[in-house]
């Protein structure tokens, strides 16, 4: 072997011993570069998919706050489709329960009368110039010929509600009021302001099958009352109060024990006296049956009278039956209809029409006060925007002249007719002719003709 030889593969070892640490150092770095690379990825995508999981989050929230306001739009939707009266969703009183509904709504009124009278002139300003009221009927005054106008709006109306459950309890608190409430020589007159006070009509709450607070008589049926321009219509014929009581309805079935005020005649005399010296309540008992034809109701009532003053203590008893309803003929036509028969209870019908007895002080009696009315109305439905009405009413008051004289009620009647046009939904433009007749047990009697007209706007 010669040096050459040698040299070479010595050559060959030294330079591998040389170059590999310097590779292998090289290749480390390479890997450690990498690492951390890869390192870095891997950060950043978990950085990506945590804003994705975000954006996701909020997504969904926001899809469920759509939801919610879809749903709550559905809910308006289907309350605007069923032609009732709207109340808002959630609660806007500060101290109500949760869930409590709040309601608003009433009409405007603008009622005007061309009256006239054969027998005296109906007092000015008083409440037979506003509406028909078949006590104020002049009898035995001088036939003026002549006919008076009256207009107002005093029959304007508006109420409040709250409606909701509370721990599961239905509860329910109602305020009404109208603008027919104190005279104008306290308020104003129609020379200059045509000033009117609010005035009470109904207050009450109710909580499931209770109800305390003033509302209609439970021997009143609302319901069948006729479609009218006046402010009632067949005034004589119909049950006509509202008063406090504790009222409890069960099905068909309502009981009520209610403010038991006495209206009292004077022997033998025109003058009356209101006895507020009752200590038991008036009791009314009522049953409704209700179906496609209509609804029936049946009412009864029992009641204490009762006068004091510093010497004499008088009282008395008084009853009476209602039978009332409203028939369906078809889809254009309606019956309306009541019957009242009793004794002692005179200020339930026509506005205290005939007193509930006669005092006898020396007898320390009350006599009661027999009574019989009743009204019949038909309706026509002529197209969506035209209806009709046709009335007529009468009571019949059965005076004992020994304890009553004869200058007392012993009836009135009257006819009512009108035409009820609605340009526009909840728009009423009415006129309406009346014609009505009192009579006293002396056989004196008067006569009313009027006109009444319209315009009535319900919100």
């Amino acid at each position: 072997m010669n040096a050459r030889s040698i040299r070479k593969p010595l050559a060959l070892a030294i330079a591998t011993a040389l170059l590999l640490p310097g590779m292998a150092f090289a290749q480390t770095a390479k890997e450690k570069e990498l690492e951390a690379r890869i390192a870095q990825l891997e950060a950043q995508v978990q950085a990506l998919l945590g804003a994705q999981q975000q954006q996701q989050a909020a997504l969904t929230q926001q899809q469920g706050t759509l939801a919610q306001a879809q749903a709550k739009l559905d809910a308006v939707q289907v309350a605007q489709a069923d032609g009732k009266p709207k109340i808002q969703s959630a609660p806007i009183l500060a101290s109500g329960n949760p869930d409590t509904r709040f309601s608003f709504g009433g009409f405007i009124k603008l009622d005007a009368m061309a009256t006239s009278t054969n027998a005296g002139e109906i007092a000015d300003g008083t409440a037979g110039r506003m509406f028909y009221l078949p006590s104020a009927i002049p009898v035995g005054g001088v036939d003026e010929s002549r006919t008076d106008l009256d207009s107002h709006a005093q029959f304007s109306r508006f109420w409040f509600a709250s409606d909701g459950e509370v721990q599961g309890h239905k509860a329910r608190a109602y305020l009404e009021f109208d603008l027919f409430g104190g005279g104008m020589a306290n308020l104003g007159n129609q020379a200059s302001t045509n000033t009117h006070g609010v005035t009470v009509r109904q207050a009450y709450v109710s909580w499931d099958k209770w109800l305390a607070g003033q509302t209609w008589s439970n021997f009143q049926d609302v319901a069948a009352l006729p479609d009218a321009v006046d402010f009632v219509g067949p005034t004589e014929g119909t049950v006509f109060v509202r008063q406090a009581q504790l009222r409890y309805t069960s099905g068909a079935w309502s009981v009520a024990l209610e403010n038991p005020q006495t209206v009292v005649g004077a022997y033998r005399g025109t003058a009356r006296t209101t006895s507020d010296d009752g200590n038991l309540p008036d009791i009314t008992v009522r049953w409704t049956g209700k179906g496609d034809y209509g609804h029936v109701s049946v009412a009864g009532i029992a009641r204490q009278l009762r006068h004091d003053t510093a010497s004499t203590h008088a009282s008395g008893n008084g009853y009476g039956l209602s039978l009332s309803g409203k028939y369906n003929l078809g889809k254009q036509d309606d019956l309306r209809y009541m019957l009242i028969g009793g004794n002692g209870i005179g200020r339930y019908v026509g506005f205290a029409l005939g007193a509930d007895g006669t005092l006898d002080a020396a007898a320390g009696d009350i006599e009661p006060t027999g009574v019989l009315a009743g009204f019949v109305a038909w309706r026509h439905v002529f197209d969506p925007k035209l209806r009709g009405n046709l009335m007529f009413s009468r009571a019949q008051l059965d005076n004992d002249t020994d304890w009553t004289g004869f200058g007392v009620t012993r009836s009135a009647q009257s006819f009512h007719a009108n035409l009820i046009y609605s340009p526009l939904p909840k728009l009423d433009v009415g006129a309406e002719l009346i014609w009505g007749n009192r009579e006293l047990e002396s056989g004196a009697d008067g006569d009313l003709r009027r006109v009444h007209a319209t315009v009535m706007y319900s919100f």
